[in-house]
């Protein structure tokens, strides 16, 4: 890596346009003399519509990863959900920077919330968690598959294509729309998907330089947290495709992890919550869990 340099790899959507930039920035800081290039990389989820039909994982990182890998970028920039939980060879997640809130949001075109929207409302979601989700807590809503970029999800509600939509919050803060939440859901009640609101800043292993750099975004309870849902996403041989939820949070020196494990017929679920310190015990510990009480046959 030329040391005046570093080329920072991204999607082109809006919002990792601008995590990519968020990321430049604090680079930027750490490191002034460094100039940061932004590098735009199209990955198969930005090329298919239809992730389902995809084979394996890391639909919207695996081209990232490659170009890391082959030397075209030095750093790249995911959001950490998207990340398939078994690492890479050859990369590592140097950084994982200060957390985002981790809920989900509904965006109504009433500003209904989830529980007043009227008998039958179509509901637009491309993520199995939130179907499952929505239909444990509202059978009656008309859970419809939608895709596109967050502005993208939005427009069409307010098209009248869809009477609401589930959408990450931290995005929606992120790109300035948090005038649009119509209700902030509660992560207990709706657990989000493991490493949401999360960044994963990943780079080669051997760029030891660059490394001290970007360890500096590292943030301690953020890798803590994450590493907890990520490890319990693991322990049960999932992927960010299947129902499963996760909040893991900090209290009395302790850290606790919520898990969620749905269907995507909405009948049948499993929840969980374990305590401990060790964050990959943790995960484990929880999976374990649950699998003994039959997540594998929800999933």
């Amino acid at each position: 890596m030329p040391s005046d340099r570093v080329r920072v790899g991204t999607r082109g959507s809006i919002l990792a346009m601008w995590q990519a930039r968020w990321v430049s920035e604090h680079l930027t800081r750490a490191a002034p003399a460094c100039s940061v290039e932004l590098v735009e990389i199209r990955t198969r989820g930005d090329e298919h519509q239809d992730l389902g039909s995809l084979p394996g994982m890391g639909h919207f990182t695996s081209e990232l990863e490659a170009a890391l890998a082959e030397g075209r970028i030095d750093v790249a920039v995911h959001s950490l959900k998207d990340l398939p939980v078994e690492d890479s060879a050859g990369v590592t997640v140097a950084a994982v920077p200060l957390r985002h809130d981790s809920s989900d949001s509904l965006v109504s075109s009433s500003g209904a919330s989830l529980m007043s929207l009227g008998h039958g409302s179509r509901i637009g979601t491309g993520s199995p968690r939130r179907a499952a989700l929505l239909m444990f807590h509202r059978p009656d809503l008309d859970v419809v598959e939608i895709r596109g970029n967050v502005d993208t999800r939005i427009r069409k509600v307010d098209e009248g294509m869809y009477d609401a939509v589930v959408l990450a919050t931290a995005g929606l803060f992120r790109l300035g729309l948090e005038d649009r939440i119509s209700e902030k859901l509660g992560v207990r009640e709706f657990p989000p998907a493991p490493g949401q609101g999360a960044l994963a800043v990943q780079m080669r292993d051997e760029d030891s330089e660059l490394h001290r750099v970007v360890k500096s975004l590292d943030d301690l309870d953020a890798r803590a947290t994450t590493g907890a849902e990520r490890a319990f996403l693991r322990g049960l041989g999932g992927g960010c495709t299947l129902p499963v939820g996760a909040h893991a949070w900090r209290e009395s020196g302790q850290l606790k992890l919520l898990g969620f494990v749905g269907s995507n017929t909405g009948g049948l679920s499993l929840r969980g919550e374990v305590t401990g310190g060790d964050p990959e015990a943790l995960g484990e510990k929880l999976a374990a869990q649950m699998l003994s009480e039959g997540a594998r046959e929800l999933l």
